[in-house]
């Protein structure tokens, strides 16, 4: 088995926007153990592994929070005119 590449790490945060929510949450939480293990490796690029692990909680973030939106809390928090009393 060839170890993870950030290029792979990189793919994978790629390909996590186009997914549904829960398949993008676990295919970017693969993404971090990846990245935390890379941290071991004194050949990665440490300043490269940072921001791409910057980059990964941030997407989390993002997809759970469509999420949340999605599911009608936003629809709460922003009522149409049409729901106005």
């Amino acid at each position: 088995m060839t170890e993870t590449t950030l290029a792979d790490v990189e793919r994978a945060l790629d390909r996590a926007a186009d997914l549904e929510t829960e398949e993008a949450v676990a295919v970017l939480r693969t993404a971090r153990q990846d990245l935390q293990d890379l941290g071991n490796n004194a050949d990665v690029d440490e300043e490269r592994r940072r921001a791409l692990e910057d980059r990964l909680e941030q997407r989390i973030r993002e997809v759970t929070e469509r999420d949340a939106y999605d599911s009608g809390l936003g629809a709460a928090m922003n009522p149409s005119e049409d729901d106005a009393p």
